[in-house]
């Protein structure tokens, strides 16, 4: 009598098994999903909170100076919108600033890029909010000031004056876009939030007084300064003369100090080390 050996049938899983089980692969996460995260996470922190806070208790302030301290020829909606939009110019590109280099002062990029390993998707939407958070606050900024405009001249008993026209609008709200994308630019480029908030007033405070001091002392500055100076450039926007020249001077201002060193910051926020 044999006796007869039964090989033992491999487990499931194994490399015998003719029966694998399939590990799900999860679905990517979608790209509004990770706007809505990175909306949230502008404005949930207490920077970025009191940074918005503090943009409408300065709009409300500054339409009640305008109204109780102007004369009744200088309620305009043009000075309505310039007190309301000056703030949000100086205060919202460091919330640009915040939500691009807080992920590595506060160390949050590690867990960001874990949940989200494609960084340029994190990168990209950051930028995307950044521009339309730019042209939503000069949105706002012109409604409050038209409904100041509304009030102060109704308070004062004079008609209201609309003196903005439309290109200037659309200037305006281009203005506040590079605003912030400066901002944007020195949060990628520093990765670091004192040292990106500190570059950001040197780059809106300290270089403007330098420029206007070289204007007077400089011939050729006076002439060639707005090829090579962004704030110069750009605060044509607010006029209703933008020539051609002009026009030229902002994109090759923007090209110097915006675009390229957005591009080196980019690479650097893309390949650096998280730790």
């Amino acid at each position: 009598m044999s006796t007869a050996t039964v090989a033992p049938e491999p487990l499931e899983g194994t490399i015998g098994s003719t029966r694998h089980r399939q590990r799900a692969t999860p679905a990517p996460i979608p790209f509004t999903r990770v706007l809505s995260v990175e909306l949230r996470k502008m404005f949930d922190t207490r920077s970025g909170f009191w940074l918005l806070v503090s943009i409408g208790i300065l709009a409300v302030i500054a339409t009640a100076a305008i109204i109780i301290f102007s004369s009744d020829d200088a309620l305009t909606y043009g000075m309505f919108a310039t007190g309301i939009g000056i703030p949000m110019a100086v205060i919202l590109p460091m919330i640009s600033v915040l939500s691009v280099s807080s992920e590595w002062s506060s160390r949050t990029a590690l867990t960001t890029f874990t949940l989200v390993p494609s960084r340029g998707k994190v990168i990209g939407a950051k930028a995307v909010l950044t521009v339309a958070l730019g042209i939503v606050s000069m949105a706002v900024a012109l409604g409050v000031g038209a409904l100041g405009n509304l009030i102060g001249t109704t308070i004062a008993g004079v008609d209201p004056v609309w003196d903005l026209t439309t290109v200037i609008l659309a200037q305006t709200v281009l203005a506040q876009v590079l605003g912030m994308m400066m901002g944007f630019m020195l949060g990628t480029l520093f990765r670091s939030s004192p040292a990106a908030i500190v570059g950001y007033f040197v780059y809106s405070l300290v270089l403007p007084t330098i420029s206007n001091a070289l204007v007077m002392v400089n011939d050729w500055w006076r002439d060639n300064g707005a090829w090579v100076d962004l704030n110069w450039a750009s605060t044509r926007l607010f006029d209703d003369d933008m020539t051609r020249e002009a026009w030229a001077q902002l994109g090759t201002a923007t090209t110097l100090w915006l675009i390229i060193p957005l591009l080196i910051g980019l690479r650097l926020a893309l390949k650096s080390e998280v730790k």
